[in-house]
Order: structure tokens, then sequence, then C-alpha cells
């Protein structure tokens, strides 16, 4: 991706995340009321993930699980987590809880769209070769997330959950970043953003 195209997608991802924010402001709102009531904790769910360069970040999501809830489990979810609120499963399932992600575009932590950012433990992993994904934003949403729309389901029919996904999904939605990097552009940006939300309903 040439300089310009950094720019323009850029410019792109600010401009559109910030409309975003405004128009779903009250979407977000009435999410955050139903999360309280639901249950004790914050509303919202930081967690730090690796993006551009290496560099760490703090990555925004609406609070699906009980509090503490990586002290009391895996940091991947599995089928029907017992931790996952009632209120949790209904933003998961629509992935609602993802949407506080749009301020992590907004501060240019992330873009719209760009390899999923990982959590520091799966990213020591990577090979030289899958390290390239770092050398752009993580997005929202991309190849990989549309395919993996169902990841927890899958998770929870296999053995072990957690080998399974360094071994195989990771290592395929590596693969899918990669290819992703290949063809960016602002066009396949937005041909994948209109199929993630056509995904989610």
């Amino acid at each position: 991706m040439s300089k310009i195209d950094r720019v323009i997608k850029r410019i792109f991802d600010f401009v559109v995340s910030l409309i975003g924010i405004i128009i779903i402001s009250p979407i977000l709102i009435i999410v955050a009321i139903c999360i309280k009531a639901d249950s004790k904790g914050n509303i919202l769910f930081l967690q730090k993930r690796i993006g551009k360069d290496g560099k760490p970040f703090n990555i925004y999501k609406f609070r699906t699980m009980v509090s503490n809830a990586e002290k009391l489990g895996a940091q991947i979810t599995v089928g029907k987590d017992s931790r996952i609120t009632r209120v949790g499963a209904f933003l998961r399932k629509y992935k609602i809880d993802e949407l506080p992600q749009l301020f992590n575009v907004l501060k240019g932590d992330m873009s719209l769209v760009g390899p999923r950012p990982e959590v520091p433990k799966y990213v020591e992993l990577y090979t030289e070769e899958e390290k390239k994904v770092l050398e752009v934003r993580p997005g929202i949403t991309d190849l990989a997330s549309i395919r993996y729309s169902d990841e927890n389901d899958i998770l929870g029919k296999v053995e072990n959950p957690e080998e399974y996904y360094i071994n195989v999904i990771m290592k395929d939605k590596l693969k899918l970043n990669l290819e992703y990097i290949e063809k960016s552009n602002i066009f396949f940006d937005i041909y994948l953003i209109i199929k993630t939300i056509l995904k989610c309903i």
C-alpha cells in the first residue's frame, strides 16, 4: 500500500468511525444501561492487544462476561461459556460488543478493516512471515472475522480448544490476514465492511 493509499485509508477510517459513533450513540447508551442492569462490573472491557509495529494498546469492547472473567478461565471463549452474561450472549451473537472499537479507530489504534489484533501470548507464537500482519493497523473486521464468525461454536466442539485455536484457527486467520494485506485498497475495505454488516444481520 502506497503512502497516498495509507493517508486515504486513515481519513476514511476517521470520518466513517466519527459518523458511526454519532449515529449509533443512542444504541451505545441503551447497551450500557442493559449491561449495568444485568450484572455487576464495568460497562467496558479493556484488554491489551498488539497493534501496528508490535505496539500494545487497549482494545475497547462492551463487557459480555462476569467481572474478572480472565482470572476464572482461559483467554479464549468456548461455546456457551458459563462466564458469559445474559446480555453478553445477545451482544456477542450480533457482534454488538465490538462497537466501542469505533473509538479505537477514531484514536488511530485500529482501522475499520485490517487483521484482528491478538493478545501478546499468541503474538509471541508468530513466525517471521506471520509477523508481517503487524506492519499494518489492526482492524475491527477482516477476511478472517467473516470466515470465523462462529469461532466460539467451533471451539466448543473440539477436545482441546486452545490447542486447536493456536494450531488451526490462528494459522488460517494469519494466512487470510496476509492475503488481505496483498489485496488491500479502499474499495476492498468497503466490500469487507458491507459483507461484515450483512453477516451480522
